[in-house]
């Protein structure tokens, strides 16, 4: 059992810091590879929910010290995503595993639609006029990007169809555990035209909320395993705040290009074990 710790605390480190670079979340990457070492894929799912707890903790601080995470969308979308996550996690319970790795995989290739358009587009063109819905909330902010170095002001659209689809990857996060970071990014970037780094740290923000949401149905349905989840929460916790001290180094095609990556990888070896079930 010692070993197990080990190997899971060991590959829990790079799933939080790749995780906080994307907005994926930690759980996004370590449901597979809990999967592959055997676990069930419900018990995987309510593990993951903590180590999105843990990822979004462990990162989030650094995001709003920096303006990374823009707080006022991240409060605004989170009514939608926790009552999703309820929802969510309550229908998982009554779901065929199977049915949960094909789920798994579409939801994640939804994420290349659209994000791969804009994968050179370090700054988005603001060249849309903000609804009166979005100007009342005042959905804008300013971060200073490192990686120009120069500070980057911008302003958000479509809050109501974002919130819809928040309500959406609510459902997700709560019968898949993965915080649903693929989609809540690619809602922000496509629909809202957040800049790539504040959807990412928003999403980070935002993801150990909704997560929280479902643990406690988790909780509840006894599917909580301590000795998986305790390793787990512990790695990737240290994982995301290494990966929150570097991303507004890095520029928005970089990140961009990880998160398609993460999500290439992640729906492959979705599909693969739903078929081989």
């Amino acid at each position: 059992m010692v070993l197990d710790i080990i190997t899971i605390l060991l590959i829990s480190i790079p799933a939080g810091f790749i995780g906080s670079l994307t907005g994926l979340g930690g759980g996004s990457i370590m449901i597979p590879l809990l999967i592959y070492l055997g676990v069930p894929v419900k018990y995987a799912i309510a593990a993951s929910m903590v180590t999105i707890i843990a990822t979004s903790s462990g990162s989030a601080a650094s995001y709003v010290k920096n303006k990374l995470a823009n707080v006022k969308v991240a409060m605004y979308l989170e009514m939608f995503t926790i009552v999703g996550a309820i929802i969510g996690a309550s229908i998982t319970s009554m779901v065929e595993p199977r049915l949960l790795y094909f789920f798994f995989a579409a939801f994640l290739s939804t994420s290349f639609f659209g994000i791969r358009k804009h994968i050179r587009e370090e700054i988005p063109v603001a060249d849309f006029k903000q609804d009166r819905l979005a100007k009342w909330l005042e959905l804008n902010g300013r971060y200073y990007d490192q990686s120009i170095k120069n500070n980057i002001d911008y302003k958000l659209t479509k809050p109501a169809i974002g919130g819809a689809g928040m309500l959406v990857a609510g459902i997700a996060a709560g019968m898949l555990g993965i915080g649903a970071g693929a989609f809540k990014v690619s809602i922000q970037e496509l629909i809202l035209h957040m800049p790539s780094k504040v959807s990412t740290a928003t999403s980070n923000f935002i993801i150990g909320m909704t997560a929280l949401a479902g643990a406690s149905i988790y909780f509840a349905s006894g599917f909580l395993y301590i000795d998986l989840v305790a390793p787990m929460a512990i790695g990737t916790m240290i994982g995301s705040v290494a990966g929150s001290r570097i991303l507004n180094k890095l520029s928005n095609k970089i990140v961009r290009t990880m998160f398609l990556v993460i999500v290439a990888i992640l729906t492959i070896q979705m599909l693969y074990k739903g078929i081989m079930l």
